[in-house]
């Protein structure tokens, strides 16, 4: 693939800024053809769908932030002078071309399209039926972006495909493809794992967990608790799953005194068999694989542990890998927690709402991967490049 300079990549964003600023009606009239189509049952799915002034207003600041961002591509990474007389460098270099698979989010279709595009590659962008209208719109902007700048327009293609031509593209792509994100739920993940032929980097699933240990400051608890609960059930960095330790000083009253507050937010709560000794009233798991589920509503599990090492085990079976919390003022038991704990995103007394690009200072995210190779965590302008190794010789032969 053609390296592109800099100022031509700079020169393409500077106008998907501009353009999405003066045809923000043109997207906010997109969208509603969009809302007005959704059968509102999934409040998660339709709070991702919704545009707005401040939405549109965001997507431009996210492509202006990644317009200021260094170029990835071309670094160098190391050097090195061997003895015999090679010099070998390693330096970033594109991926070529990724594939992102996502439900609902219009925003998705800037952010992974000015990232991809900023680091050098070509983006296919496969958002669900449900954006249909908002992204196709999002994609005329790109498209007018590259043309001005005398680019073509496949550098982000927009593909209007059902599921059965997915699944014939992914296991028989026309054009090279060297990596998939699919970024939604259990079902979309491994539909998109069983039928590619390239590398798939797993993102976009929560499930994440918070376990209150004996040392926890309660106040801050319930404040912490509360915002990761509550703040935005869509988002997959949300809190799922509660783990009280039995240990804590006046157990039973902070548990109701909890159950009680998270009622008081409308949060539907589901207990294991030690909990629902003290809240006899509240729904009692008949399902143990409830523990592995992302819920993206106002409901999550309150259960009980004996320790933080049966925390710590009851987490990384069931996490989704995503973030894990524990609330506690003993430092010593957080290291271990968070040293122990098999997630992209380990928190001491703070919400797993800040395990996004731009609260973790990365920037704008094509998505939070929670695989282990190629990179973990958000993804932002610096993780989509790969690397190369460039090595200068003047005639030498191995010869052993």
């Amino acid at each position: 693939m053609k390296l592109l300079t800099t100022d031509i990549k700079n020169a393409v964003l500077n106008s998907m800024e501009k353009l999405l600023q003066t045809h923000k009606s043109d997207l906010l009239e997109a969208n509603k053809k969009d809302l007005d189509a959704f059968i509102k049952e999934d409040q998660a799915l339709y709070d991702r769908l919704v545009m707005n002034d401040k939405k549109v207003e965001q997507m431009a600041q996210a492509v202006k932030e990644v317009r200021l961002q260094e170029d990835p591509v071309n670094k160098e990474l190391s050097m090195q002078n061997l003895d015999n007389g090679l010099q070998i460098m390693n330096k970033t270099a594109p991926f070529g071309t990724i594939m992102i698979i996502y439900e609902s989010r219009p925003d998705v279709t800037v952010e992974a399209a000015v990232l991809a595009f900023k680091a050098n590659n070509k983006i296919l962008l496969k958002g669900g039926k449900e954006a249909y209208h908002s992204n196709k719109a999002l994609v005329k902007l790109w498209h007018q972006a590259l043309e001005d700048n005398g680019l073509p327009k496949d550098y982000i293609q927009f593909l209007e495909m059902n599921r059965t031509q997915t699944q014939a593209f992914l296991r028989n792509p026309d054009q090279p493809l060297d990596l998939i994100v699919p970024r939604g739920g259990e079902r979309l993940i491994a539909f998109v794992k069983e039928h590619a032929k390239c590398a798939v980097l797993v993102s976009g699933r929560g499930n994440n967990f918070m376990y209150v240990h004996p040392e926890a400051d309660w106040e801050m608890t319930k404040k912490v608790l509360l915002n990761a609960k509550t703040h935005k059930i869509s988002a997959c960095n949300a809190l799922d799953k509660i783990l009280l330790d039995v240990t804590i000083p006046n157990f039973e009253a902070k548990v109701k005194e909890l159950a009680q507050l998270l009622m008081e937010y409308k949060v539907n709560l589901i207990v294991d068999k030690h909990i629902h000794s003290i809240l006899p009233n509240e729904l009692i798991i008949d399902n143990e694989d409830i523990w592995k589920e992302e819920f993206l509503a106002m409901k999550c599990v309150l259960g009980a542990v004996s320790n933080q090492e049966e925390a710590m085990e009851k987490i990384n079976l069931h996490s989704g890998g995503h973030s894990a919390a524990i609330m506690t003022a003993d430092s010593q038991a957080a290291q271990q927690f968070m040293d122990g704990v098999d997630c992209a995103a380990v928190y001491q007394n703070a919400s797993t709402r800040f395990t996004d690009g731009g609260q973790m200072g990365v920037g704008a995210e094509l998505a939070i991967s929670t695989d282990k190779l190629h990179h973990r965590g958000p993804l932002g302008l610096k993780q989509l490049v790969t690397n190369k190794y460039y090595v200068f010789g003047n005639g030498q032969i191995r010869v052993s």
